[in-house]
């Protein structure tokens, strides 16, 4: 029986969970499969008179992820990780306590995840969320089954000790999100129920080590006071001070840089993008003229985006930028390529060669940076759980080359994308940039459905282009996670001026999200949706319909490739 089934809810759940098919090596395992070395756990990201963090062993569930996001929403940092890491790697962060998340596997089977031994010899706060709450029952004696009756959606939880610090300033009932489909039938001894519902007697359970269970999600939005619970388990159980600061990541992750790089040169991965942007900044404001930004126009970008990007960085940022245009050679690449994949990791290792090549014009450079973010990294090889999949690989993450010639500097490699807005804002960067919709690293080459050529990338920037404009004329463009044109390789028939028209199918995306790891298509108006459309047919040759895409991620993905 799984515990968490996406499939089974609404759209509007898939908003706020995060992605249900995420795969399986840690983050530290990334490393190995660039061929570099394994990174330190994340230090810089921590700030205070103490560093301190919360830790979520991840055991698959959809919504793994979101519990870190709603921790760091508390001012606490908090790391997933996979159930199987070794203390080792998670002692330097200086935990304050754990949370065991969901997952789809029943405790009772044969080789099912658990939690380390470390987790309860180390006297540490725990909290279980729904398959965490029964690794916590069985592994210490009590019994888990299948439920006689599932429950999957709202419930009313009824809380039967108000004295409890976890559920300090509760009301007495609220609604609460349910996804499971075994049940604690017997509580390991010493434990308590301190919440019921009408279907799990013990829907949160405690003891007296600050050892908790809940067996509804207090992460997603449907559990609406969830947040209070998860800020009492950081704040009341763990006795953490809340000093996870966008300052104070400013200020670590400025002299961490200093201290990485010493006196050799940083190259900047450039592409114009909100993340690439803010690394470049940041990366600027610790080195100075020790980095060098390239841009490489790839053929693959949006209209006026070269021109603007240059503008942007010369201009306002003063920082030293090197052009390249590398149009042909990237088409050249990707001619008769059609496969999703593939198209993703001959642009990333084109990337990488083109980088390299310049960078040993400019002498000798030892790292590249990079704007990557968490949800890349957990969507391209996840946290380590093994019971999840790999979605797609990220350029700048899984569709690196095996072999490198430059380091990699990540300096935001931890945050998720409303984090990252917050350091541009704070690092001074003009709103225009820092609210720039997410734009891939392939560019319109995952926007083009097939093979890549010139006349569809014509087509696509024209599209894309009526698609922003009209969007931006609506004022809609900062209530939309992104919003784009796809060129599809379907073709249909139409009429036009009483002829017979034979012309490409373009589709519409517009979506909303947190960090991209779940999302949910945008009610866009109707009058809108009409604009659109008429105005792609009658200014872009080559195409005769338009349709819009009404799926959300899950089960879809946001880009079609």
């Amino acid at each position: 029986m799984t515990k968490d089934k996406s499939r089974q809810q609404s759209n509007e759940s898939h908003r706020v969970a995060t992605s249900g098919d995420i795969e399986v090596s840690t983050y530290l395992e990334i490393a190995k499969e660039l061929g570099g070395e394994q990174p330190s756990p994340p230090k810089e990201a921590i700030s205070g008179a103490e560093r301190e963090a919360i830790i979520v062993i991840d055991f698959g569930s959809q919504y793994s992820l979101l519990i870190a996001r709603r921790i760091r929403e508390c001012q606490v940092y908090c790391e997933m990780v996979s159930y199987d890491t070794p203390w080792e790697k998670i002692a330097p962060l200086n935990p304050k306590g754990f949370i065991l998340s969901g997952g789809p596997a029943s405790v009772y089977e044969r080789d099912a995840p658990l939690a380390p031994a470390y987790i309860y010899e180390r006297n540490l706060p725990v909290l279980g969320i729904c398959y965490g709450m029964q690794v916590i029952t069985h592994q210490l004696g009590g019994q888990v089954t299948p439920a006689t009756k599932h429950e999957y959606g709202h419930a009313i939880l009824h809380v039967s000790d108000i004295d409890s610090p976890l559920l300090a300033d509760l009301p007495t009932s609220s609604p609460v999100w349910m996804s499971h489909g075994d049940q604690i039938k017997e509580m390991p001894a010493g434990f308590t129920a301190l919440a019921y519902t009408e279907g799990s007697p013990f829907a949160i359970m405690g003891n007296n080590k600050n050892i908790f269970g809940l067996q509804f999600h207090p992460e997603v939005a449907h559990t609406p006071e969830g947040k209070t619970i998860l800020k009492n388990f950081a704040y009341r159980i763990c006795g953490c001070q809340g000093n996870w600061t966008i300052g104070n990541f400013i200020k670590d992750s400025l002299a961490r840089i200093k201290e990485q790089v010493g006196r050799d040169k940083v190259i900047s991965a450039l592409s114009g993008g909100v993340d690439s942007a803010v690394v470049t900044t940041l990366i600027h404001q610790a080195i100075g003229n020790q980095l060098t930004c390239i841009f490489v126009n790839n053929g693959l970008l949006r209209r006026e985006e070269a021109e603007r990007t240059l503008n942007v960085f010369r201009l306002n940022l003063g920082m030293n930028i090197i052009h390249v245009d590398a149009s042909e050679r990237f088409l050249q690449r990707l001619k008769g390529v059609v496969d999703p994949e593939t198209k993703r990791k001959a642009i990333g290792e084109e990337f990488i060669k083109v980088f390299e090549e310049e960078a040993d014009k400019i002498g000798k450079v030892e790292f590249l940076a990079q704007g990557t973010l968490y949800p890349d990294v957990i969507e391209s090889a996840s946290s380590g759980s093994r019971a999840s999949a790999k979605i797609k690989t990220h350029h700048n993450v899984g569709g690196l080359p095996a072999k490198m010639t430059l380091n990699l500097l990540e300096p935001l490699r931890y945050l998720f994308k409303d984090e990252v807005r917050q350091v541009g804002l704070e690092l001074g960067l003009p709103e225009e940039m820092v609210w720039r919709q997410p734009f891939p690293g392939p560019g319109l080459a995952i926007r083009i459905i097939g093979e890549v050529t010139k006349e569809k990338l014509e087509m696509l920037r024209s599209a894309d282009w009526i698609v922003m404009n009209e969007i931006k004329k609506a004022k809609l463009y900062r209530q939309l996670w992104q919003s784009f044109a796809i060129l599809t390789d379907v073709k249909s028939v139409g009429v036009m001026g009483d002829y017979r028209t034979y012309g490409y199918l373009v589709a519409v995306r517009a979506v909303t999200s947190e960090d991209a790891m779940t999302a949910d298509w945008a009610r866009l108006p109707y009058d809108l949706l009409a604009r659109i459309s008429n105005r792609i047919v009658n200014e872009v040759p080559g195409i005769n319909r338009v349709v819009y895409d009404i799926t959300s991620k899950p089960p879809s993905t946001i880009e079609w490739e």
